[in-house]
């Protein structure tokens, strides 16, 4: 089944404001000690309900300012909790704090924190975690990724760029239960941003004792459902029930056992023995299991796109760059390549981002980027002119390690040729090699992906501005950082998505990337095992998962 993608509007959104006045890829199949695995769908010799999950990889950090990715985001908003949490509908909702006012203006948020909201050891959670926490991310020193997202905030930027201070932020524990956050500008989406794990508080006494609290499973401490109870690195992690969450009793699980297997066709073979309660099917696999019953499919906001780095020829020039955009037929790529049912991208913004006028984004601005060979054929043509090339300089089409990378690189590479009569080079290197090369702009063409942060299209929209760490391609438009920066300030939502929209297609007019497809969430689930939320941007939920005998 797929579950549409929610979206809050700018009236939803003030609705739910008031409400909420008056009331955010090494394996390891061993199972803990004390622990039987049966081989059947997981479950144990034990009266424990226990859920056999797989992070694929090991988690790049339990730092909530440092661990900005999947592999990291998905065990940790199980183990922690922020002033918001996405509910089971995928919108904000009253999460450590119970309750908020919003100032007159729309740039004053002061939030109520839970008096039962404690730390796993018992510490109560208070105003100056959130302080300390999210100095911490905007802070300079820390470098984290997420950073950005705290630009929403008064003095954010200037504080990250190294401009400003932390006592000019505006962030305030105006009590031991009372955190007041001033914005830059009315942003009515904020509450969204807030639930994303980057915002997690942080146990202040804890983290002053011990800076590398979050490393290890004997220093660590949660305020979410789960409880870190080992870790074994690079290998697997083991979470218990929190009895200190405020809404222990929701959770229905007594823990999860995370394995880190990095293989989609030995995750499947764990999830045939038992060994696992859930799995992504192999691309291999998935004509042949994509319509079976346990087979569960959902939107995911996020594109998976390559970034061309306009500080390289041949990709300084604008019509090369959408001549190679061109000649790639996204559609046979979805259908012949990664067969998972997701949707072939032919613009940016992902599907299922609603406007003020109820209609959704992809729908309103339509499809920018098409399969179009002679198009393209004629714009390397001129491209090549422009630039007095009698010959195209060779080109290096780069990818991180991976079958399903590899398997798109392929068809890009046949692509070219066949259409562009032009022979690219393929080059694979590991993620973490791979990354600092592109942030680095040593790439020429290299491939991307992007899921969203927040539930809004400006989250995607933003990454290309001058400057911004997630841009990596070297292009710069200052039509763009103005489209962009009207898209995160204006207060009229009819404006507001203007700009986005115009924003969009001057994206595509400049073709600094291009789209291969957008994302869906494909998982085969065990039928013991229900309640398994997984938000569109891009983190799953545990909280109201059931396993049944």
């Amino acid at each position: 089944m797929r579950k549409k993608l929610l979206v809050l509007l700018m009236a939803a959104m003030a609705i739910f404001v008031l409400a909420a006045c008056t009331a955010n890829e090494n394996a390891g199949t061993e199972t803990d000690e004390g622990e039987e695995n049966t081989g059947e769908e997981g479950n144990t010799a034990s009266d424990e309900k226990v859920l056999y999950m797989n992070n694929g990889t090991e988690p790049t950090s339990f730092d909530p300012a440092v661990g900005f990715d999947a592999v990291s985001w998905n065990p940790l908003n199980n183990l922690m909790e922020g002033l918001t949490r996405l509910g089971e509908g995928d919108t904000p909702e009253a999460a450590i704090a119970e309750s908020w006012d919003l100032s007159d203006d729309g740039k004053t948020y002061t939030f109520h924190l839970r008096e039962g909201a404690n730390w796993s050891n018992g510490d109560p959670v208070v105003a100056e975690d959130f302080v300390f926490a999210w100095e911490r991310l905007l802070n300079p020193e820390t470098g984290s990724a997420a950073a950005f997202l705290g630009y929403f905030i008064e003095g954010g930027e200037a504080y990250n760029s190294g401009e400003g201070s932390a006592e000019d932020l505006g962030i305030e524990a105006v009590d031991e239960k009372t955190f007041e956050v001033t914005l830059a500008a009315p942003t009515g989406y904020f509450l969204h941003v807030i639930s994303n794990p980057a915002f997690f508080p942080v146990n202040k006494a804890v983290a002053e004792e011990n800076s590398e609290w979050f490393a290890e499973a004997d220093s660590f401490v949660s305020n979410g459902p789960f409880a870190l109870d080992s870790w074994e690195h690079d290998s697997e992690m083991v979470f218990v029930k929190n009895d200190e969450y405020w809404d222990a009793d929701t959770v229905k699980l007594d823990k999860v056992h995370w394995a880190m297997v990095n293989d989609p066709n030995t995750e499947y073979q764990m999830f045939e023995s038992g060994e696992l309660d859930v799995t992504e099917i192999p691309s291999e696999m998935a004509e042949q299991l994509i319509n079976e019953d346990s087979v569960v499919i959902e939107d995911q906001a996020g594109l998976y796109f390559y970034r061309f780095n306009v500080t390289k020829e041949p990709f300084q020039n604008a019509k090369i760059r959408k001549a190679f955009a061109l000649a790639v037929n996204q559609q046979d790529i979805v259908d012949y390549v990664t067969k998972n049912g997701e949707g072939a991208a032919t613009a940016f913004v992902s599907p299922g981002f609603e406007s003020p006028a109820g209609n959704d984004f992809r729908d309103e601005n339509g499809d920018l980027v098409e399969f179009n060979p002679e198009e393209a054929k004629q714009l390397l043509e001129e491209g090549m002119e422009e630039e007095g090339y009698d010959e195209l300089p060779e080109v290096t089409l780069s990818y991180s390690t991976s079958e399903s990378h590899k398997a798109i690189a392929e068809t890009l590479q046949s692509a070219f040729t066949d259409n562009l009569g032009i022979d690219v080079v393929l080059e694979n290197t590991e993620a973490s090699v791979f990354l600092d090369d592109q942030k680095a702009l040593n790439h020429q063409l290299s491939r991307s992906s992007f899921i969203f942060d927040y539930g809004d299209p400006v989250n995607f929209l933003e990454s290309f501005i001058t400057d911004s760490s997630m841009n990596r391609t070297g292009w710069s438009n200052e039509e763009y950082d103005e489209l962009i920066a009207n898209a995160k300030t204006e207060t009229d939502e009819e404006k507001r998505w203007g700009y986005m929209y115009e924003a969009e297609k001057l994206l595509a007019e400049e073709m600094p990337i291009f789209p291969i497809h957008y994302y869906n969430q494909v998982h085969m689930y065990h039928d013991a095992v229900s309640g398994v939320v997984r938000h569109p941007v891009g983190y799953v939920e545990l909280k109201w998962v059931d396993k049944s005998e």
